[in-house]
């Protein structure tokens, strides 16, 4: 099996209109700051590069209440490569991609499963505090036959 890399920097996965994810791929080299994310999200994705001596002033983040009504999750992929299986909200599955060392993910809604096909190192940021078997409801995903790998464009 041929695994495809992504090769645009940027790639949003929808279903019915609801974004599902965001990837920013390995090769995404902008200057400057790029949120992909809305305001409205509860958690923020963006993307930063500064030439040498830019300087970011000094701050503290001041005590805001936020309500968060889903979990949104960040993956890293430091090594290896992922299979990330999407499904809907109803647990319906949609489609596949493959990320790559380098890449991020951002998990906005919808459901997803993942297959390690390279050994993976990847670091994950979510929403606390974790809240055990109320946090998530598990469903059985597909069989390795069912997968739908869509090439990135």
């Amino acid at each position: 099996m041929t695994i495809p890399v992504l090769q645009q920097p940027i790639h949003e996965i929808t279903h019915n209109h609801h974004l599902l994810a965001i990837i920013v791929s390995a090769n995404f080299n902008e200057p400057g700051i790029h949120f992909f994310t809305p305001n409205t999200f509860s958690q923020q994705l963006a993307y930063m590069k500064h030439p040498a001596g830019k300087t970011i002033d000094p701050h503290v983040h001041n005590p805001v209440r936020r309500e968060v009504e889903y979990t949104q999750e960040v993956l890293f992929i430091k090594k290896g490569k992922l299979r990330v299986d999407f499904y809907s909200p109803q647990q319906e599955y949609l489609q596949s991609r493959i990320l790559s060392s380098g890449d991020v993910i951002l998990l906005v809604t919808g459901g997803h499963g993942f297959e390690v096909i390279e050994e993976v190192e990847m670091i994950e940021v979510k929403q606390g505090p974790y809240v055990g078997n109320q946090d998530k409801t598990r469903f059985t995903g597909i069989a390795a036959e069912q997968v739908n790998l869509v090439e990135p464009e």
